[in-house]
């Protein structure tokens, strides 16, 4: 008999090594991504609370049971169609982690070409530091634009009190929450102070190229639909801006590459009297509108 209160403890073996279960993750990833190796490779990472560069340098080693079984029920969720960002809670941008959820969109390299133009205008205008982040989501532009430049100051401004919620979180980590002051608003409405600088990444898809979209699906439509041509919100935000702009000062605001003759069109329609013109990205769409005032 076995003794009184024996407990017998069954200790699964690891079955399954690094390489193997990224090998089979990376076949069916195959139909939905782009990059299986790579997002077969950070699954791993994750869950191995590991950065990629361990995981491609230990291929051999074992994948705990556990670590098995919440490996392949973050594939599923992938394989679902649900965006690797989220499953992983985190993505970079301009070279840093940033935290996201559902309540925010996921951070996409082009944007990078606004907080570039930002910080490049920033740079030859040393005594141009208040700054205002329009649509700031998790927070992305406004973060890195103070992490990058000690003495700005920003005011960040989103409509949704969850995305806050992320914003400051990420302010935290990158240690300029103190710079970062966040409020719940619509657009420019109620800020009295005057800005040099005023970014903005708002919603610009056309509701009728949404609804055909996979990104409606998991990412925060009200972060997306910009109205029936795309440009309703940013037209709200040109009309706003004028009366709250410093001189010299810049505007900066993403849109659709599709859309720049006619944003540009209204731009010059609706602020006369400031130089605007358009910047690519990476990929050479047009990306970015430029509103500088003299």
């Amino acid at each position: 008999m076995k003794p009184s209160g024996f407990l017998l403890w069954v200790t699964r073996i690891p079955t399954i090594r690094i390489f193997e279960w990224t090998t089979l993750a990376r076949q069916k990833l195959a139909v939905c991504s782009d990059t299986p190796t790579l997002e077969s490779e950070l699954l791993v990472a994750h869950i191995k609370k590991r950065d990629r560069s361990w995981v491609l340098s230990h291929p051999e080693d074992w994948i705990e049971p556990l670590e098995e079984q919440n490996l392949n029920l973050e594939l599923n969720r992938r394989l679902a169609g649900e965006p690797l960002p989220y499953i992983l809670g985190e993505w970079y941008f301009y070279g840093r982690s940033f935290k996201i959820n559902p309540s925010v969109l996921i951070p996409r390299s082009e944007t990078e070409t606004l907080v570039e133009a930002g910080l490049s205008w920033l740079r030859v205008h040393p005594g141009s530091r208040k700054t205002a982040d329009i649509g700031t989501g998790s927070g992305v532009i406004a973060i890195s634009l103070a992490a990058e430049i000690p003495d700005l100051a920003v005011t960040s401004v989103d409509i949704s009190p969850n995305a806050l919620i992320v914003a400051r979180e990420n302010a935290v980590a990158h240690n300029v929450s103190d710079r970062i002051q966040f409020t719940q608003g619509d657009l420019l409405e109620g800020l009295n102070a005057s800005f040099d600088l005023i970014c903005a990444n708002l919603p610009y898809i056309p509701t009728s190229d949404l609804n055909s979209m996979s990104v409606s699906v998991f990412e925060p439509r009200a972060a997306l639909d910009g109205g029936s041509d795309g440009l309703q919100v940013i037209i709200r935000l040109l009309d706003q801006i004028p009366p709250l702009m410093a001189t010299p000062g810049l505007a900066l605001i993403e849109f659709q590459y599709d859309q720049f003759e006619k944003l540009l069109e209204l731009t010059r329609r609706i602020i006369p009297d400031a130089v605007s013109s358009i910047l690519s990205d990476l990929s050479n769409h047009p990306r970015v509108l430029r509103v500088e005032f003299q």
